[in-house]
């Protein structure tokens, strides 16, 4: 249990969280694991993620061990782990005609990453997120509540939050982790701000996870058992295995010139034939790997914060984290290891003020608000610039990946160059230095 291993302190800050998602369930193992109480607010009935494959790199997994090293066993234990020697792979595929010519390197491979730098670890959403939440106290997650507002008034001693069914409830500091049609970014922004509401990206994507064998069939065992990236006209394919290698996740990103029609889920139904229309013109390879996805789906519309990103991630005792923060498109494939950065660093400028007040609060409320606002506000100036590029990248690589960059998009010299240089600032972040910093900012 995380409360076994969280420091034992006599008094403590109440922080709520609203979202029980992979980075809200994060934030609260890593916070319990510094003796600071938590509870986790969730809009749905139960624990509730996609079962879509998704990857960490090596910084993500150093904060996740210095969040709560039960976070990261557990990581280790249900996930895919890129070998030291493995290589990220992006191909043409679009113009081979057979498979013999699309599985021939000479032909139809662009370029090749190195996989040791960033080091990916792949894993099921759902899988992590079930486990993760096996960790929590009893009594830390409360389901269907569904947050209206919150009343942050430095006249009371605690942020007071309004939920769907009436209910309230108080906390010294919130952590929105709500993603992206976060509520609690649109109460700390204002309803009128343009950072309110994310921007389209005229793209949209179909996923699914297929037993490693059917993978294998489609695009050879060679690329099957190894990341790839398909590249072609207004379309790209990403695939790797899961599951230690009994699943492969495949997700097809496919260009729209038409406004999404259902903003608010993000999703709308498809079919496995409209699938098959995308994929008209490309090779066989991935004209079989179409033919995977089920008779009926749904496709993602894919939203970002690129248009308007947040000026701010805190007010007062409020602020926002992972998706509610900084949406990102998936091309980068790092959204999720930013909101892990970001909840290391919520926990540890939280951690200073509890500390500060050597696990007694202070008994004028005004100097506890005060240096919890502190606090997150040196979280804020720590995440955005980062986190904002990332958003930023994403929307250019994604753009590349499906040849409509300008020139470097078809050209696999200039195209590996942008990648490589992305990826080293991912892999470049001094986690170590990022803590002193948040850590002396905070009090």
């Amino acid at each position: 249990m995380a409360s076994s291993r969280s420091r034992d302190r006599r008094s403590s800050l109440e922080v709520a969280i609203v979202g029980g998602g992979i980075i809200g369930v994060m934030t609260a193992l890593g916070l319990l694991h510094r003796g600071i109480k938590v509870v986790v607010y969730e809009r749905a009935s139960s624990w509730r993620e996609i079962g879509a494959g998704f990857a960490f790199t090596a910084v993500a997994r150093e904060c996740m061990q210095r969040l709560d090293p039960g976070i990261l066993e557990i990581l280790s234990r249900i996930s895919q782990k890129t070998d030291s020697e493995a290589s990220t792979s992006y191909w043409n595929g679009f113009h081979p005609r057979t498979k013999q010519d699309a599985e021939d390197e000479s032909q139809s491979l662009l370029f090749q990453m190195p996989g040791n730098k960033l080091a990916f670890w792949g894993c099921v959403r759902s899988h992590f997120l079930l486990e993760m939440a096996a960790l929590l106290p009893d009594g830390v997650a409360r389901f269907g509540k569904r947050l209206i507002s919150y009343d942050d008034d430095n006249e009371n001693d605690k942020v007071v939050l309004h939920f769907g069914d009436g209910s309230t409830a108080e906390a010294h500091a919130v952590i929105g982790c709500d993603g992206i049609h976060s509520t609690t970014r649109k109460v700390l922004l204002g309803a009128n701000h343009p950072a309110t509401c994310t921007s389209y990206t005229h793209t949209v994507a179909y996923r699914t996870m297929v037993p490693i064998n059917a993978g294998i069939a489609a695009l050879g065992k060679s690329k099957a058992m190894s990341a790839c990236m398909h590249c072609g006209p207004n379309v790209n394919i990403m695939s790797y295995p899961v599951m230690n290698g009994t699943l492969l996740n495949v997700a097809v990103f496919a260009h729209e010139p038409l406004e999404f029609p259902d903003t608010e889920t993000m999703t709308t139904p498809a079919t496995r034939g409209e699938l098959e229309q995308v994929m008209i013109g490309w090779g066989p390879h991935m004209v079989d790997i179409a033919k995977l996805f089920p008779e009926n789906m749904v496709k993602w519309g894919i939203f970002d914060m690129y248009q308007d990103p947040a000026p701010t991630y805190a007010r007062g005792r409020v602020c926002i984290a992972g998706d509610a923060a900084h949406a990102s498109s998936p091309f980068q494939g790092v959204g999720a290891c930013i909101g892990v950065e970001d909840a290391l660093v919520l926990c540890h400028v939280l951690d200073a003020v509890q500390a500060r007040n050597d696990g007694e609060l202070s008994s004028q409320q005004g100097q506890t608000a005060a240096a919890i606002s502190q606090a997150l506000q040196a979280y804020s100036q720590e995440r955005i610039e980062r986190s904002q590029w990332v958003v930023r990248s994403s929307r250019e690589i994604g753009r590349m990946y499906q040849w409509r960059y300008g020139p470097t998009g078809r050209d696999a010299k200039r195209s590996n160059l942008k990648l490589e240089r992305a990826s080293q600032k991912i892999w470049d972040y001094d986690v170590a230095g990022m803590i002193t910093r948040v850590t002396t900012a905070a009090v």
